[in-house]
């Protein structure tokens, strides 16, 4: 519930700053902002990683898989 009344405040405080905004530079900023939200990720990342991810997809589809604890230790240099 608290969580829900931080929340409430956030946006009551961004709605008020938005009201007091006159430069309309920083409108176009929010604007384009709000446009990208709605754009879908799939759409925006190359041709090799969108194969890369279907690759994956169809593994575990086949259950071709490994164990959390197998690929930390694989990866644990880059995480």
């Amino acid at each position: 519930m608290k969580a829900d009344l931080n929340l409430e405040s956030k946006k009551l405080e961004l709605i008020q700053w938005l009201a007091t905004i006159e430069d309309l530079s920083v409108l176009n900023k929010i604007f384009d902002l709000k446009k990208q939200e709605n754009i879908d990720w799939w759409n925006m990342i190359s041709n090799n990683e969108k194969q890369s991810i279907e690759k994956g997809l169809q593994d575990a589809e086949a259950g071709k898989l490994n164990a959390h604890a197998k690929a930390k230790k694989l990866y644990d240099q880059w995480l």
